[in-house]
């Protein structure tokens, strides 16, 4: 007789079966290919592609296959695509025909909005044909303007992730930036019989090789939200997404200019603010600054600023650190977010040798002086290149001025391999400058694909810090394979004990050895009338001293359940393991010993449909904790009404319970939105962290203009740190006695100016 876990068993496995050959594409293996139309005169802009005499001289491209809810599947739901160019801009005309357009999901039309939750088109180019990089856009039917670059094929915003997630999570650049602003139009229209849009995105804004007669990578993905349906051009297997470029089709006949790039972004700024750390008063202030992009040639680009400013960057959302490791904050500056993917060397988010944000940030995260800084990025000939060079200003009579220069390399060949190097330096200048005030860090990198599914990624570097010669280094390999139902993972890391880049970024100091290993399965089958899928999987990640001694163990057992409803909850269960080797200080006055703590916590996630106007994502985990106990809920509630107005709520809250003592912490936030147009918006976010406490306000206007310019209008309000620039790197305990707020009022106007064009 079998027991309910042997059936339990069984039945996964019979459903593996079945979900393969259900989930096999319908369509040729063949990718598709199309051709653009070169047109003397654009079509007019107004999202009316049916009635366009440009468009409707252009036969459509209609063949669209699912990758989920069934797989290999022609979509629900006819779409027609027609692609022109001019001299100036390659035009995309999309007609997303709908039998039930009253059943249409909008939730936002803020740019670079998240487009999950909404019915909405994208489309990757990939504009060197190496098919591992690209761009996208992106839009709803409230004619949302989301745009973005991939590189390495979305992978890289985590060691073992799937790739094409979400905004930089985990990493400084690798995998998918939807930070990056490009200037390009968007117009939707929506009708009786489903919604259009019209796409046209000017070929300055886009990198390429010289020459006529070019062919780029392109696929495109529709989402229909009610049925979450997601279609492509190019039929992609359920484990992949529209970054897989390998897998793109081709758009051939393109006869694209040379480039005639010079584009001035000059600013002008006027802020009024009150120090808390000062004596009583209001200090003015007033900058000038400017940015410079020139294309050197097609492939190659000239970026340069000077007295550099980020007053229009929202604030960080905060972090409550309950842990002995650094907390990682992501990269918002526009200025270095372009090409970002190139520069990125090393494990993302862990261990990497540039971190953008230690440009212009001191140790106590405040705000240093950027002077000015140039950057050269794009392709010479096969090979891509990068060099970036900053000078910050000195911050008082303790922090002086810096150069930093960055210089990356890096030859893409085909079957998704790659090989690079990478050399970053600082070095301390003028007169607060000490002897032997620098550090450099050297790496190499590789990337090998494995026809379709396979990948094998690794990199050696190694720090130079004045006075240490030994135990500089860090390594990695990691291995991955990705096929239908499941994706298996595993990666090996090491780092020295005075591996030291200053430049870049470090959770952990000191030297560790790390092993990480995934196993994760994607689980459909055509008969299941409730699940659209199940996600079975396990992961395991331990971290050792180079002592031997394991300082982090966390064994994660856990299934993803997806309802058709748009309703998901997870089930699982973690075994964990901290080895703490001295005392450090969780919470005032509450250490925790020397020791190893071996605990097992469970944890349950419920999820409502994102689509709706109220939704929310329960997070409960409860279990042990550095020998007690620890209870921790997170609640996000979204409302939502339209595409104009949207509040995001958010709590977490701690209960811990030590031998020594006992504690809460609770971090909440509230950020509020309203969008007249996707480029005239007013958006606040207030936070509250009890663990430093702080109250923090920032409020923004913005009346965006190209790539990420306009008027802006910036309230931030900061009880008990400068959240102006919001770049702090690590929370930690903070000073009990009420202070005074700091708070700022700035207005920010910048113009781009298009020189040659």
């Amino acid at each position: 007789m079998q027991s309910p876990a042997s059936r339990v068993v069984l039945s996964l496995l019979l459903a593996t079966v079945h979900s393969t050959a259900d989930a096999q594409p319908g369509p040729p293996e063949a990718r598709p290919a199309a051709t653009a139309v070169k047109v003397s005169q654009p079509p007019a802009l107004d999202g009316n592609v049916l009635d366009d005499p440009v468009w409707r001289a252009v036969p459509p491209l209609t063949d669209f296959w699912q990758t989920a809810p069934d797989a290999g599947q022609p979509i629900s739901e006819r779409t027609e695509v027609r692609i022109v160019y001019t001299a100036e801009a390659i035009y995309f005309g999309v007609v997303c025909l709908d039998r039930t357009p009253d059943q249409l999901t909008v939730s936002d039309s803020r740019r670079d909005s998240s487009l999950a939750a909404t019915d909405s088109f994208r489309i990757v180019l990939d504009t060197y044909h190496d098919r591992q990089n690209g761009f996208v856009f992106g839009t709803n039917p409230a004619a949302l303007e989301f745009d973005g670059q991939v590189s390495n094929e979305g992978q890289g915003s985590s060691p073992l992730s799937g790739g094409g997630g979400g905004n930089q999570q985990g990493g400084s650049g690798g995998g998918f930036n939807l930070n990056w602003d490009g200037a390009w139009q968007v117009r939707t229209r929506s009708s009786d019989v489903g919604w259009s849009a019209e796409f046209a995105i000017p070929f300055r804004t886009l990198r390429y090789a010289a020459g006529d007669g070019q062919s780029w990578g392109l696929n495109m993905e529709r989402t229909i939200r009610r049925r979450k349906e997601t279609a492509h051009w190019a039929a992609l297997p359920i484990q992949f997404d529209l970054y897989r470029v390998s897998l793109a089709g081709t758009l051939q006949g393109l006869d694209v200019p040379a480039q005639r790039n010079l584009k001035v972004i000059p600013y002008v700024l006027g802020e009024a603010r009150q120090r808390a750390t000062r004596a009583a008063g209001t200090t003015g202030l007033g900058e000038v600054g400017a940015d410079l992009k020139y294309s050197v040639t097609p492939s190659l680009t000239l970026d340069a600023t000077y007295n550099t400013d980020f007053a229009q960057v929202e604030v960080d959302e905060q972090q409550i650190n309950l842990d002995r490791f650094n907390l990682f904050f992501p990269e918002k500056r526009p200025f270095f977010l372009e090409n970002a993917g190139l520069f990125s060397v090393g494990s993302p988010g862990e261990a990497e040798l540039f971190f953008s944000r230690r440009i212009g940030i001191g140790e106590a995260g405040e705000a240093i002086p950027i002077v000015g800084g140039a950057r050269v990025s794009g392709l010479v000939g096969p090979v891509s290149v990068g060099v970036l060079n900053m000078q910050t200003d000195a911050a008082g009579d303790g922090t002086p001025a810096n150069n930093f220069t960055v210089a990356r390399v890096r030859r893409d060949f085909g079957g998704r391999s790659n090989v690079g190097a990478a050399f970053v330096g600082r070095r301390a200048t003028g007169r607060l400058a000490g002897p032997d005030d620098d550090n450099q860090a050297v790496a190499a990198d590789a990337r090998l694909g494995i026809g379709t599914t396979g990948l094998v990624t690794g990199f050696v570097a190694r720090t130079m810090t004045p006075g240490v010669s030994t135990s500089q280094h860090a390594y990695q390999i990691l291995a991955r394979r990705e096929t239908q139902p499941i994706t298996l993972n595993a990666s090996f890391t090491e780092t020295g004990r005075h591996f030291n880049p200053e430049v870049g970024f470090l959770t952990r100091e000191g030297g560790f050895r790390k092993i990480e290993a995934q196993i994760f399965t994607r689980l459909r089958r055509t008969d299941w009338t409730r699940f659209q899928e199940i996600r079975p999987h396990t992961f395991y990640r331990g971290y050792w001293n180079l002592d031997g001694f394991q300082e982090t163990g966390y064994w994660h057992v856990d299934s993803h359940w997806e309802l058709k409803n748009g309703y998901e909850f997870h089930t699982g269960v973690n075994f964990t393991r901290e080895g703490v080797v001295s005392n450090f200080e969780i919470y005032p006055e509450v250490g925790v010993a020397p020791g190893t703590y071996d605990h097992v916590e469970t944890q349950l996630v419920l999820q409502t449909n994102e689509a709706a106007a109220v939704s929310s994502r329960l997070q409960f985990r409860a279990g042990g904790y550095f020998g007690g106990d620890r209870v921790e809920i997170e609640l996000p509630l979204r409302i939502r009404a339209g595409e104009a107005f949207n509040t995001e709520l958010s709590w977490t809250r701690n209960a811990i319970d030590l031998p020594v003592g006992s504690f809460v912490t609770n971090l909440a936030s509230a950020r509020v939105s309203y969008s007249f147009s996707p480029r005239l918006f007013v958006q606040s976010l207030v936070q509250y962290n009890d663990r430093a406490d702080v109250w923090s306000t920032n409020f923004r206007f913005g009346w965006l203009q190209q790539a990420n310019t306009g008027v802006f209008v910036v309230y931030t309000d900061s009880h008990t740190l400068d959240d102006r620039d919001g770049f702090a790197l690590l929370e930690g305990p903070r000073d009990p006695a009420p202070r005074r707020a700091d708070r700022s009022f700035t207005v920010k106007v910048s113009r781009m100016f298009d020189v040659l064009n």
